[in-house]
């Protein structure tokens, strides 16, 4: 099963890496104009979409320079051209020296591929991981990416539009329908989501699964325990069908990126907005956004399904946001797994306090001033009774490119619900047999 993943990754890699040309390979050693060692750095947060994070990696990078003798040159895509890039040059063996990956189903191939270096020996300062998050990046019982991030999705709402029209937070789908019922009807967006590029759209189909199925139901998918085509999650893809024609979502979300949709939140133009915790800095601490607009923002859990056997509010769709891993072939392996041990132990002491963001390593927040979103955020995350990873992150490639396109069709009604879960099916069988 896994040798036929990779193969079928592969294939499709080396398609793509045809269309494109004039990349650099990590396999050749470089000296910058001062005769220093060249680690090159390939990261996923823009200086516009994600200035905390950029900001403080900025930093982190100017401190290890100053202490080493080295030069480490980035390239910064947004997430949905990192994913592409990156599959561009693993097809031609062209990985940058650091880069940044998911965990679960994404690493994987990437492994088996024989692309990347383990990581245990790399030292980070003494610094704890959270339980379970670093296993996420492990195969076969060695490390091959360490995480930054642990992230949890909530549905983030702006609380002066819910007071002028009367609204309370839902806890029950029944109340959510209410809110999305009385916001349509009084022309108000009632939530923003970009469906474009499937993946954000995805939160809304994996928690209605959680909560109509079981907070098990999609792992148990992935480890061939459930069918994709139960009943539970085509009922999970009609609940969002039914949202879509009941105009619960902002117009065109089909054809809106995910920085697209944010948008009509930022800027008050939708009601709602389902996102991960890595969003937090624009509601707690980041420079660039009002404190008029921070004070708005609250947040709730997705609502329980009356019925459905997800039966705890406190069961969450998440895990292990990026992990940094270093190419194997990279002539600098040794300098650039000392950066990203330095890295990753100057992330959880800044990304705290400088962005909001949780880390994946553990912080003793007694000793530190947090906006009180993030506290009630690590408390939610302390009570929690599960935390489902992203399907798209467990999944094989070939999977998750698979569903990202559906949901796409989805939201746009341009596949019906049985198609949706049949060919979900259909794909996974193959990679079973």
């Amino acid at each position: 099963m896994k040798k036929k993943a990779v193969a079928i990754m592969m294939a499709s890699l080396l398609l793509v890496s045809l269309a494109l040309a004039g990349c650099s390979s990590s396999g050749s050693e470089e000296a910058s104009a001062d005769g220093k060692k060249v680690i090159k750095f390939m990261h996923l947060w823009p200086e516009g979409s994600s200035n905390a994070q950029f900001s403080i990696v900025k930093d982190i990078i100017g401190e290890y320079e100053k202490e080493h003798d080295v030069k480490i040159e980035t390239e910064i895509l947004n997430p949905d051209q990192y994913r592409e890039k990156l599959k561009v040059l693993a097809s031609s063996n062209e990985l940058p020296d650091i880069g940044m990956t998911w965990s679960d189903g994404f690493i994987q191939p990437y492994v088996e591929g024989d692309m990347l270096t383990p990581l245990d020996d790399v030292d980070t300062g003494g610094v704890e991981f959270i339980p379970g998050v670093k296993e996420s990046y492990a195969v076969d019982g060695k490390t091959y990416g360490l995480p930054l991030e642990l992230n949890i999705s909530y549905v983030f709402y702006n609380k002066e539009i819910f007071k002028k029209h009367g609204l309370e937070v839902p806890k029950t789908y029944e109340e959510y329908k209410n809110v999305v019922k009385t916001l349509a009807d009084a022309g108000v967006t009632p939530a923003t989501v970009g469906a474009k590029d499937g993946w954000p759209a995805s939160f809304w189909f994996m928690y209605m699964a959680d909560r109509i199925g079981g907070s098990t139901i999609l792992t148990d998918v992935i480890d061939g325990k459930a069918k994709f085509d139960d009943p539970a999650i085509k009922q999970a893809a009609e609940e969002i069908q039914n949202l879509v024609d009941m105009g619960g979502f902002v117009k065109g979300a089909s054809a809106l990126s995910n920085d697209d949709a944010k948008g009509y939140f930022m800027n008050e133009q939708a009601a709602m907005f389902l996102t991960a915790t890595w969003e937090l800095p624009n509601y707690t601490t980041s420079p660039d956004v009002t404190q008029e607009f921070k004070d708005k923002i609250g947040y709730f859990k997705f609502p329980t399904y009356e019925g459905g056997k997800g039966e705890s509010i406190d069961s969450y769709v998440g895990g292990p946001g990026v992990g940094l891993f270093v190419a194997k072939d990279s002539k600098v392996q040794d300098e650039a797994k000392d950066f990203v041990g330095y890295l990753v132990k100057r992330w959880g002491e800044k990304s705290v306090t400088d962005a909001g963001v949780i880390p994946a390593t553990k912080v003793d927040t007694a000793s530190l001033e947090l906006d009180p979103m993030y506290i009630e955020i690590l408390d939610d995350l302390a009570a929690a009774s599960n935390v489902t990873t992203y399907f798209d992150t467990q999944s094989s490639p070939a999977v998750s490119e698979l569903h990202h396109d559906l949901v796409t069709a989805l939201f746009g009604k341009q596949v019906t619900p049985e198609e949706f879960v049949k060919q979900h099916a259909d794909e996974l069988a193959k990679e079973q047999e």
